[in-house]
This record gives structure tokens, sequence and C-alpha cells, in this order.
């Protein structure tokens, strides 16, 4: 049974967006505690999906799933499976639906063994595809939709940065743009490293601005069949991301109906 400590989630009324009496039902409330919290994270690459999700995760007591996490996972157990994958990845191919399913069925039938009371995904659906396929392992409550401004997107996409020596992900991109209205400010401060990292960081690869605006045409392309199949089933949340995470996070947790007591006491002290 699920124990909502940290968060209360209320009734369901985001009141920026219209929702169906049927879609509020399937929220949990605390009156409903034994409801499994099953969501998606959608969102472009580099739009934090992995970010608010663990913060999600952490709040409601439910675990964050991200699908690039399994595979990973995966290729470290050196068994029949990974060698598979390591030819698969070393080959720049496409590891395939079939593959990553099989992973996440296992993670959640272990997760459902361990009494887990539900999970938040990140990286999965990517196509419509996917999106069936899921449909047919598990059923999903709501799915979060995560936008950026395209320019911002790139900048933050850009400015990542990684610590050769901890592994630490930073970014050092401080975006600070006016609104399409002139007068709105976006800020989003950069996530600096702390001294010992300053001169181990290193930046991937395929973090260039024609590859980045390359990942993105790929994603909006493949992205929007899936955002239409949870639109039509009424399961879709699209949120604005207004700037960095001291703005956005607690606009997010309002427009979730989400109320942390934690927050609120930092914010008193």
């Amino acid at each position: 049974m699920a124990v909502w400590t940290r968060a209360v989630v209320r009734t369901w009324r985001c009141r920026p967006i219209n929702f169906s009496r049927a879609f509020s039902e399937k929220l949990p409330t605390p009156e409903a505690k034994g409801r499994n919290v099953q969501w998606v994270f959608l969102g472009c690459p580099g739009v934090g999906k992995g970010t608010y999700a663990a913060r999600l995760s952490k709040l409601l007591g439910v675990p964050h799933i991200a699908t690039g996490d399994l595979v990973r996972q995966q290729l470290s157990s050196h068994g029949p499976l990974a060698l598979k994958l390591v030819d698969i990845v070393s080959q720049g191919q496409l590891i395939s639906d079939e593959i990553v399913i099989d992973l996440l069925s296992k993670r959640l039938e272990a997760g459902e063994a361990k009494g887990e009371i539900g999970f938040i995904l990140d990286g999965f659906p990517r196509t419509i595809r996917q999106a069936e396929i899921l449909e047919g392992v598990t059923d999903i409550d709501l799915v979060i939709n995560l936008k950026l401004r395209e320019d911002a997107l790139i900048a933050k996409c850009l400015g990542r940065r990684t610590c050769s020596e901890c592994g630490g992900n930073y970014n050092v991109a401080c975006i600070d743009m006016k609104g399409d209205d002139g007068e709105t400010r976006m800020y989003m401060p950069p996530l600096l490293p702390p001294p010992h990292c300053e001169t181990k960081l290193i930046t991937r690869s395929d973090d260039t601005e024609n590859i980045v605006k390359e990942r993105l045409r790929i994603y909006h392309e493949t992205s929007k069949p899936v955002e239409d199949f949870y639109r039509k089933r009424e399961k879709l949340l699209e949120f604005d991301l207004p700037g960095g995470i001291p703005e956005s996070w607690p606009k997010l947790l309002q427009a979730l109906n989400i109320y942390d007591d934690e927050d609120k006491k930092s914010a008193a002290a």
C-alpha cells in the first residue's frame, strides 16, 4: 500500500488544461492510497526529463525507471544479452523495441514482486509502435510532456559537460532570454561543477549544434504520433517549462496538484 508521506496528491483540478472527469479519476488521491502511480515523461533530448522524473520519484516514493539505465545495466552484466547488445551498439544500430520492452517488462515484474507501488518511466516510449507495445504490457495513468523553446534547448545541449573523473553531469550554459512577447523573461542558471571537477570537464562528441538540431528534428518527427496517441486517450499533460528548476518545479507540482510539504517547510525556514 502506498504511503504518501512527503507529498499529498489532491484531486486532479489542473485549471490551465481541461481534462475530462474520467481522466481526473485516474490519478491517485490521499483517500485511495493503494492506487499505483504509473506515469511517463516525454520531451525533447536535453529538456530535463530525467531531472524532473527523478524529483517526482523521490517525492512520491515510486521508482524512476529510465530505459537507458536498463540497457547500461544489462551491458555491464556480461550475460548472453550483454554480448548481443555490445554487438548492436558497436555497429551503431538501434536496440530493437522487443529487447527494450523485454528489459522493461522484467524490471516492472521485479518491482511488483518487491512491493513497489508504481513507477515513473523516462525515455520510453519514443515511437507510436513502442506506445502500442507498452499499452499491452501495463496501464499508464498519465503522460507528462515537457516542452521548452528550441533556442533554449539547443543552448542547454551545447552547455552540457561531464566530469571525466567522477562522472558528474553539469551545464555551463546561462540561458537568459526574452519571451516571444518581448516582455517575459526565461532564465535558466548554469549548473556549475565543484572546483575539483572544473579542469576535468568533457563535452559529449554528439553535442554539436548541427547534431543537436538533427536530433530535435527526428524527435519532433517521431514524437507527434506518440503525443496524439496519449492525447486521444486523455492521458497527456503538456507542460511548458517557464525557466530553470527553481521556477519550473513548483509550477509543475501545481499543474499536477501535488503539495510538497517538505518544500513548503524549507521555504518558511
